[in-house]
C-alpha cells in the first residue's frame, strides 16, 4: 500500500478509494457512451457541452452523500424487518433463489419508486429538490445523477421500501444487503442509459422496458400538457396502470429543462429548496 494511504485515518483513506472507485466508473461510462452518443445522437452536441461541469460536480456528490444519507434509514429498516416479520415466512424468502427476490425486488420496487418520483412533482416542498434534476437543458447520461442528494434519498427509500416490507432485502445467508444492492446497481446502470442522447427505439419492448425515448419525454419541456408523465425507472407499465403514459412512435422531445430559475452554482442550487417560497 502506498504511504500517503498508510498515513490516512480509515475514514479518509476510505472516502479516497470511494473516490477512486467513481472515477473509474465515470471512465468506464465516458468510454461506453460518448462515442456512442456521438454516432447515433438524438440532439448533436459537443462532449463539453453547457453545463458539463456542473454535471460532473453532480456525479460525484449524487454518488457519496446519499449512501452516506441511507445507512441509519436501510439500518433501521432491517432491524424492523427481522423482528416485525414471522421466522417462518423469512426462511421461506431466504430460500428463495437470489435471482428470484432480485426479479421480485425489482418489480414491487419500481411501484415504490414511480410513486416517490410522482410526488416529487406533484408536492411542492419535494418539487424544490427534485427540480435540480430537471433543470437539464441538453440530455445525455451525465444528467442521471444531476439531482439534489435529500431528492435522491427520498425516492430510493420510497423504492427500498416495499422490498424490506415484503422481506425480500431482509440479509441473506449472511450477505446483509445484497439486494437492495443489487437493485439500486441495476437501477442506477440503467439510468444512465435512459438519459443517454440515443436515437435508438426498441418497438413493442418499449411498452416493457424503459428507453431513452421513453424517459426523455418526461424531461420535455415542448408544452405543458406533457409535463408529468413517464415516471417509470424501468418499467413503463406503471405508467400505463395509473394513467400517466406519454410515448409516441414517431416524435422526440426538442425542448429540455424548466422554466424555472435555479441559481447557477451548484452550491446555490443545493440551498435553493431550504429557502425556497412554495
Amino acid at each position: 500500500m502506498p504511504d500517503f494511504l498508510q498515513r490516512l485515518t480509515p475514514t479518509a483513506a476510505a472516502a479516497l478509494v470511494q473516490v477512486l472507485r467513481l472515477f473509474v466508473w465515470l471512465v468506464l461510462l465516458t468510454v461506453l457512451f460518448v462515442p456512442l452518443e456521438r454516432l447515433f445522437a438524438l440532439h448533436p452536441a459537443k462532449v463539453f457541452r453547457k453545463g458539463v461541469l456542473t454535471d460532473l460536480l453532480y456525479y460525484f456528490l449524487s454518488s457519496l452523500l446519499p449512501a452516506m444519507l441511507l445507512a441509519i434509514p436501510l439500518s433501521l429498516l432491517t432491524w424492523a424487518v427481522l423482528h416485525l416479520l414471522p421466522a417462518g415466512y423469512l426462511r421461506w424468502v431466504n430460500g428463495l433463489p437470489l435471482a428470484v427476490r432480485v426479479v421480485l425486488s425489482l418489480v414491487v420496487g419500481e411501484i415504490g419508486f414511480y410513486w416517490g418520483h410522482r410526488w416529487s412533482h406533484e408536492v411542492p416542498l419535494l418539487w424544490g429538490f427534485h427540480a435540480i434534476h430537471h433543470s437539464a437543458e441538453h440530455m445525455d447520461f451525465l444528467v442521471n445523477t444531476r439531482a439534489h442528494p435529500i431528492d435522491i434519498v427520498f425516492t430510493r427509500i420510497c423504492g427500498l421500501l416495499p422490498m424490506y416490507m415484503l422481506g425480500l432485502a431482509a440479509p441473506i445467508r449472511g450477505a446483509a444487503g445484497l439486494v437492495p444492492v443489487l437493485v439500486v446497481l441495476i437501477g442506477t446502470v440503467w439510468g444512465f442509459f435512459i438519459h443517454s442522447n440515443l436515437r435508438l427505439r426498441m418497438g413493442p419492448l418499449e411498452h416493457l422496458i424503459a428507453s431513452p425515448a421513453f424517459h426523455h419525454w418526461h424531461h420535455t419541456n415542448d408544452d405543458p400538457s406533457l409535463f408529468n408523465k413517464n415516471y417509470a425507472s424501468m418499467m413503463p407499465v406503471w405508467d400505463r396502470v395509473f394513467g400517466t403514459l406519454h410515448l409516441p412512435g414517431d416524435r422526440h422531445p426538442q425542448r429540455y429543462g424548466i422554466d424555472e430559475p435555479l441559481p447557477k452554482s451548484v452550491l446555490g442550487q443545493l440551498m435553493r429548496p431550504f429557502f425556497r417560497k412554495r
